[in-house]
This record gives structure tokens, sequence and C-alpha cells, in this order.
């Protein structure tokens, strides 16, 4: 039998490669695999929203420097994210962990602190999940339910030709704050008697350990009365989110690099690591940040809102994805971010 190993595949290829003998045998899935959440439909006026996420430690996190009351948070805010990116609003989560005998009680305590604080925040009920033991540090698993208007789902295909595309916030700050984190791991290492030094990197620590969910824009847009043609959250990096969209929605898309949001911090940071705040913003991953598109009439809607950018457009397919860089040159997008296997 040939052996084919993982990295070959990568995860979207791996998950392409277990599911394709995959049948729908019931009337209730709507969609299933390949979004940011399963759509269930049980009748009426909603969709139900499912949305997964796995969370290991030495894959994931790092408990050197991850406090566990923000790590219970990320793990819910992480899940929210992706009924965001359904258009969707949460509403119950299960949490199961696997935990080794280093954890005391007091240890998972903090760690539910911060669950609790994430559920709090976000308007939504811890309803169930599992406890196990492991052999091999933390585990955590978080499954998010949600609902969303049967009208007003967004997925992750939708796009169409002269679509504007559209992005929250700033990037690249969780990528940064990782960096930031690291480097202090490794002068801790090689001297604990040394200080970490992450003064005046506040926000990127916390965009890297307590990243928020943008529940506050889906509010907006519905506000606004506007439903975006496809939509996802940057989750795996800004390059690799566009070619999630533009492959699903059968389009190509012309980014212009001037008009990616990165924050002055992490545009600052990135040079003194020497490293170009572009590729932090397409590739860093982590953000959990809106990518969507709208209508060119929608524009009028959010051209002034201080915390969404316009960062390009949509193409026809063979047209390609491309990034056109401050120095005029076309740049093809490739997926560089996080890497799974």
């Amino acid at each position: 039998m040939t052996r084919t190993e993982l990295k070959e595949v990568g995860e979207f290829g791996l998950i392409k490669r277990l599911n394709k003998h995959a049948k729908t045998l019931q009337a209730s899935t709507h969609l299933g695999i390949g979004d940011d959440a399963a759509v269930l439909d049980y009748g009426g006026d909603f969709f139900t929203l499912v949305s997964t996420d796995l969370l290991i430690e030495g894959v994931h996190f790092d408990l050197t420097y991850f406090p566990l009351k923000h790590l219970g948070y990320k793990a819910v805010a992480v899940n929210v994210s992706d009924i965001a990116a359904m258009n969707g609003t949460p509403s119950q989560i299960t949490v199961s962990i696997a935990v080794s005998n280093r954890f005391s009680v007091e240890a998972l305590e903090e760690l539910y602190q911060g669950i609790y604080l994430a559920c709090e925040n976000y308007g939504i009920d811890l309803v169930g999940g599992d406890t196990t033991s492991s052999t091999s540090g933390l585990m955590i698993s978080v499954t998010a339910l949600g609902q969303v208007k049967k009208e007003q789902v967004a997925y992750r295909k939708g796009a169409k030709k002269g679509d504007i595309l559209c992005v929250t916030g700033d990037l690249g700050a969780a990528y940064l704050g990782l960096q930031a984190l690291t480097r202090e791991k490794e002068v801790f290492l090689a001297n604990p008697e040394m200080q970490p030094q992450l003064e005046g990197l506040d926000y990127l620590v916390a965009k890297q350990l307590r990243p928020e969910a943008r529940m506050d824009i889906i509010h907006e847009l519905r506000d606004l009365e506007l439903v975006p043609s496809s939509m996802i959250d940057i989750s795996d990096g800004l390059a690799s989110e566009i070619l999630h969209l533009c492959e699903q929605s059968e389009v190509g898309a012309f980014v212009f690099e001037d008009k990616i949001p990165v924050d002055k911090l992490s545009y600052e940071t990135a040079i003194g690591f020497e490293i170009a705040p572009t590729t932090c913003a397409m590739n860093g991953g982590e953000d959990y940040e809106l990518l969507f598109t709208i209508p060119q009439p929608a524009y009028e809607k959010i051209k002034m809102h201080p915390d969404i950018s316009t960062i390009g457009y949509i193409v026809d397919k063979s047209e390609g994805v491309w990034l056109k860089t401050r120095g005029d040159n076309e740049v093809k997008i490739t997926a560089q971010g996080w890497v799974h296997f």
C-alpha cells in the first residue's frame, strides 16, 4: 500500500481525502464540511450553526507564557469567531478537556474562569462536555452552537466579480505578539533571572493570548441591513483566507498592499524583528478578524466605518489572485500561514 505523508497533502488536502466518501443522510443537514461552521435546518426561520475547534498543548499554545485563564477565554473566542464568520449569533458551547496529573484542580478552575468569562461576554451558555486523562499535557475541544436567519447566512462561497473585499480591524498583531512571547521565553530559558521585556507590547500580546471574536461587527452589519456575499474568519493568515474565499466562490481577487490594515505598533515591531509588516499581515494568522465581500452598491454603508477596511475587489477566476505592492508590482498570492502538519 502506498504511504502518503500528512505534510504532503496539508490540512485541507487531508480533510478532502478523509471526507470524499461522506454522505448526507439527514434532511436537516443543509451544509456539512467545508465552511467555518456546519449549517443545520430544523425548520422555521433560522439555521442552526455548529463549529468545533481543538487546541493542544505544545501545538497551539505554550503554557510557559500562556495564562490558563486567557487560554480558556481564547478557546471559546476562536469558536465564536467561526459562528460570526457565518453571520450568526452564538448561543451555547460544550467543552471537553484531557489533562495530565501535573495539573491541579485549582489550575483547571483557573482555566474555567476564562471559559465562563468568555461565555458572559458573548452571551452564551456552557451546557456540557467531557473530561478525561492525558499522558501528554492539556487538550481542549470546544463545540459552539449558534443560529442565523436563513436569509442572512454568509458562506465562504458567494463572492461575485466586482464585489469589494473587506477586512475588519488590523492584521499581524497576534503573530507579532507570539514572536515577542517566544523571544522572551528563549531569554528566560537561557537565564531564568532575566525579567520579560514586554513593556509597550501589551496590544500585541493581548491579540495573541486573548483574541476577541468580532461579534460587534456582525451586530453592526445587521443594523446596516447588510449581508456579506461571502465571509470567513482570519485564523490562518489573510492570504490563506483570501484563497479559500476565491476557491469556494470560484473567483479571483486583486488586493492592494497599501490598503491592508496594520497597526502602527505592529508595523514598528515587525521592523524591529526584521520581518516585513505585510508578511505578518498576510501570513501570520490568529487575528480572528473577519474577511468578507460586499456588492459595490453596499459600499456606501461601510465606507465611513472606522474598523472596516476595503482592501481589494473580486475578479474573474481566470485572472487569478494577486497582490499589488506599494512598489506597483503584482505578486501572486500564495498561502504561507499556519501549517498544521
